[in-house]
């Protein structure tokens, strides 16, 4: 009778042990993944569009964008581009080089007709 015992004992365990509760599967997801952007959603750029010098200063990256035979970007600009600034016009775009918008941005906010006077 014990030797009956013993294996009814064994035959448990090993059926106990054969039946593990697997976790459930995660609900299936559609879209991007959690660190990935929304659908749709686009990076916004603040600049400062200075239209009497033709430049953009990137207010988060802290970059100034100029014309110098071609586009060239620089955290100071250069001497005779800050004499001529004028006013700024405050911009957001989902553009990260904000002058392939140049020619819209020239014909929208033409330069001032006045000039610098020099005392």
């Amino acid at each position: 009778m014990r030797l009956k015992n013993w294996l009814l004992l064994m035959l448990t365990v090993f059926v106990i042990q054969g039946c593990v509760i697997a976790p459930a599967a995660p609900p299936q997801r559609h879209g991007p993944p959690d660190h990935a952007p929304a659908h749709g959603y686009r990076n916004k750029y603040r600049y400062s569009y200075y239209p009497d010098a033709g430049v953009y200063f990137d207010l988060d990256r802290k970059i100034y964008f100029y014309l110098d035979r071609g586009w060239r970007s620089a955290v100071v600009l250069p001497r005779a581009l800050r004499v001529r600034l004028g006013g700024p016009v405050s911009m957001e775009l989902d553009l990260d080089k904000p002058y392939y918008r140049y020619d819209e941005h020239r014909s929208t906010y033409p330069p001032s007709k006045k000039k610098n006077k020099r005392w």
